[in-house]
């Protein structure tokens, strides 16, 4: 039995735009209706065909959907929810896609009172944003984090539980709080220092633009496709989880001191300890399916 038949998702990018090219490709009778505030985006998805129909207007889009799944910027959740409330159904379950929750949780609370929201993060993506980015494994073996409300309706979680797994997810629940410390280390940091690195190496004027690009094939090359990411999306990340994030940072910047100690005297043997650690951790991720061994992250020369 399928969890949902009619799904309507907002916001037509890279993670929208894959879930409904696996929602097609998992549970193909679903009707999929579509939406997204950009012209441009709602023409370049439509002869996509991985909705069966595009809205021209939010409204429109949920008006017989049981659920709604909105994938737009977390600093927008609020702002695109008000624009539906009014067509919402009452049996209605609405979800996002946005890897901040407790921030999710409280806009879609207070645009879409009384409604039944569960908010979901699938921990997957890429460096490619657009509707044309999107593709139905995208979920296969990846982890969705659910952090229903402690109001939530059991029901309504299951169903929303199911449906990712439909997807090809695992399927994990945790509090909303918890989910955005540990995202906050695994997934903003690692964006944020990305993003820091690549920008110092533009700015340093001894080393040219060209330079920078030729002898890319070691690790800034790795941090390049991280920082290739989405703008207007990891701007808001920050934002809406900066708690977390400067804790975090706070971490990370006392962890990093002590490296600077450990190279400028010498201690080769905690270089080498923590080396040492970080590197069974990378084999735990790959043992764990969430990255493969292939040489040079597989890629292709």
């Amino acid at each position: 039995m399928l969890p949902f038949a009619r799904i309507t998702i907002i916001g037509l990018g890279l993670i929208g735009s894959s879930v409904a090219r696996a929602i097609k490709a998992n549970m193909p009778t679903v009707r999929v209706t579509g939406y997204d505030s950009d012209t441009g985006v709602r023409e370049r998805a439509r002869p996509l065909g991985f909705c069966d129909d595009i809205a021209g207007h939010a409204g429109t889009a949920v008006i017989d959907a049981d659920l709604v799944l909105l994938a737009v910027p977390v600093g927008a959740m609020g702002a695109v929810a008000a624009e539906f409330a009014a067509d919402l159904p009452a049996d209605a379950v609405v979800s996002d896609v946005g890897s901040c929750k407790q921030s999710v949780l409280s806009a879609l609370s207070a645009a879409l009172p009384g409604a039944v929201i569960i908010p979901a993060h699938p921990v997957a993506g890429t460096e490619k944003s657009g509707p044309e980015a999107g593709f139905a494994t995208l979920f296969q073996g990846r982890w969705c984090i659910l952090t229903p409300p402690a109001d939530a309706p059991s029901a309504a979680t299951e169903k929303l539980r199911i449906f990712w797994q439909r997807l090809g997810a695992d399927v994990e629940i945790m509090d909303a709080r918890h989910h955005d410390m540990v995202l906050a280390i695994t997934s903003h940091l690692p964006h944020l220092i990305a993003y820091t690195i690549v920008g110092t190496a533009d700015d340093l004027g001894e080393v040219t633009q060209s330079e920078v690009i030729k002898y890319s094939a070691g690790g800034f090359r790795d941090f390049t496709r991280i920082a290739a990411s989405d703008p207007v999306m990891w701007r808001d990340v920050f934002l809406s989880n900066k708690e977390a994030v400067l804790e975090m940072l706070q971490r990370f910047s006392e962890d990093l001191t002590a490296l600077q100690r450990a190279i400028r005297y010498d201690k080769g043997e905690d270089l080498e300890a923590l080396f040492t650690r970080t590197r069974d951790i990378r084999r735990s991720i790959v043992e764990q399916g969430q990255d493969d061994d292939a040489p040079d992250f597989g890629r292709k020369h």
